[in-house]
């Protein structure tokens, strides 16, 4: 199946974003003090956001590759 560029750089988009939740959570695990689970949350956390981010950068590198929507002839 053959996406478009723009497909690619809405799932990158929605990586970033999501990348971002995560280490927002990892950071509430992080500061807050009464939890007694806040250390695998966090670290939890920051791991997603670091797969997540890196993941949203491979899908907004490659949507900078060919156009697959172009259409081979043009209208006439």
């Amino acid at each position: 199946m053959k996406m478009s560029s723009d497909t690619r750089r809405a799932i990158s988009v929605i990586c970033f974003y999501t990348a971002l939740l995560s280490f927002l959570i990892g950071m509430a695990g992080r500061l807050k003090e009464s939890f007694h689970a806040r250390a695998e949350i966090s670290t939890a956390g920051f791991v997603v956001a670091a797969v997540l981010a890196a993941l949203g950068l491979i899908a907004f590198l490659f949507s900078w590759g060919g156009k697959t929507d172009n259409p081979t002839e043009p209208p006439l």
